[in-house]
């Protein structure tokens, strides 16, 4: 029986040719993998900058590639650039730097960090050390920043991997909080189920663990403050959780029509089946109490791919460690798949990597395609302490095989940011 080339909505069916990851973990897919199904975490003590001051002074940083210190863009450009070079290798298109496509990267937020206007300051004051306006520009007419100028306007990290691999029409950079990378990804399904493109590169990118950002998840009472052991922070779904620890990471897709990738003799490594998102106005941190929005992503994830509930065989949570996210995905999805979510397995991937915020929805979605190739099912760690008040199967503490055909994997957002994606090993 031939192999369908569309959905039962009659729609191009995208297909993944192509993966690449970075975490805290390693390079490449065969680290990260190994890495998650051994349970090993990659949370570690920061050294990148003195931390003696701050409440949590612990990450999934990403110490293996050297940039200048604490510029948050230069590394997600980085990262972001490693990700896409192994999913460009592995979809085997004709040329590397040809890419068939547009380019979709979620980007941090951009701005010039505090130790850089402190540099920008110093370089332009006088001996006494007082700083004043016109010196701040005479500092910065040193043409000594101009590299820092192009790095602070936002798009141009998109305008130089586009550049890099050959993306055609002009670049998407996006930044929809802790929801970009499965934004990246939904906007390339979209752009090929319209006929728009045979092919799309979707990335995620997050580099961004700084003083500054520390300080401020921090004021929202949202990071962990278990610094010892830092391996042992990052506690989701268990009942003593205090919060989510920051990564760093990047993750890349290469989605092409399913006629375009078996016309070219293409490997296909799994499909996005479905997309759902629903924007939450309730707060800007919280969920809305009852789960509404977070329901209607899941749900219309779900029907969005031609499945019913019943048909998920695995969750890849958003799981993130806050008291209030792991509560309010753990009521989404049992309101969504009812008595059936208590044998489900669900479990969370940041429990060993950290939050990657941007990169997060693009890493998750590589795990959950390799989930479903592998047959095997990452753990959450650190899971010691149940949550009576959230009664799942969280793949406690260790791997476990698995025959799994359809993932949802889900990513919320501040902001109200709810984006959720279906992934199948082939459509139902």
């Amino acid at each position: 029986m031939a192999q369908a080339d569309t959905d039962r909505s009659g729609r191009p069916l995208v297909a993944v040719t192509g993966m690449g990851i970075v975490t805290s973990l390693g390079r490449g897919q065969a680290e990260n993998w190994s890495a998650l199904t051994a349970g090993r975490s990659g949370i570690h003590a920061i050294s990148r900058f003195p931390t003696e001051n701050l409440r949590t002074r612990i990450a999934g940083t990403i110490d293996f590639e050297p940039v200048e210190p604490l510029c948050a863009p230069m590394l997600s450009e980085r990262l972001a650039e490693l990700a896409a070079e192994e999913a460009v290798a592995q979809a085997a298109l004709p040329r590397r730097d040809e890419f068939p496509g547009p380019l979709f990267v979620a980007v941090p937020p951009v701005e010039v960090e505090w130790p850089q206007r402190q540099t920008l300051a110093e370089a332009g004051s006088d001996p006494a050390g007082e700083v004043t306006y016109a010196q701040l520009l005479a500092g910065a007419a040193t043409g000594r920043f101009a590299p820092w100028h192009d790095l602070f306007t936002f798009g141009t990290v998109a305008d130089r991997i586009a550049e890099r691999f050959g993306t055609l029409g002009s670049p998407i950079s996006l930044s929809t909080a802790c929801s970009s990378g499965a934004t990246a990804i939904q906007l390339g399904v979209e752009a090929i189920r319209r006929g728009e493109a045979e092919a799309a590169l979707c990335i995620g990118t997050d580099g961004s663990v700084n003083p500054e950002s520390l300080v401020r998840f921090s004021l929202l009472s949202a990071l962990s403050t278990q610094n010892e052991p830092p391996e042992g922070a990052a506690k989701p779904f268990s009942k003593n959780r205090d919060g989510f620890v920051m990564g760093e990471g990047a993750a890349a897709l290469v989605l092409e029509s399913a006629a375009s990738a078996r016309a070219r003799g293409a490997r296909i490594l799994g499909y996005v089946l479905g997309c759902g998102e629903k924007g939450d106005g309730f707060h800007r941190t919280r969920s809305s109490p009852d789960g509404t929005p977070i329901v209607a992503a899941i749900r219309e994830a779900i029907e969005d791919a031609g499945l019913t509930p019943d048909d998920i065989d695995y969750v890849n949570a958003h799981g993130t460690g806050t008291p209030e996210n792991d509560k309010m995905e753990a009521l989404g999805c049992t309101k969504v798949m009812g008595e059936r979510m208590g044998s489900v397995p669900i479990s969370s991937n940041k429990s060993m990597i950290g939050h990657t915020l941007t990169a997060a929805g693009a890493v998750e979605a590589v795990v959950s395609l390799l989930t479903i190739a592998k047959g095997r099912l990452p753990p959450t760690i650190n899971y010691a302490v149940p949550d009576p008040a959230i009664p799942l199967d969280v793949v406690p503490n260790t791997a476990r095989d698995a025959d799994v055909r359809f993932v949802l994997s889900n990513s919320f957002g501040f902001g109200g940011q709810n984006t959720c994606l279906v992934f199948g090993a082939e459509p139902k």
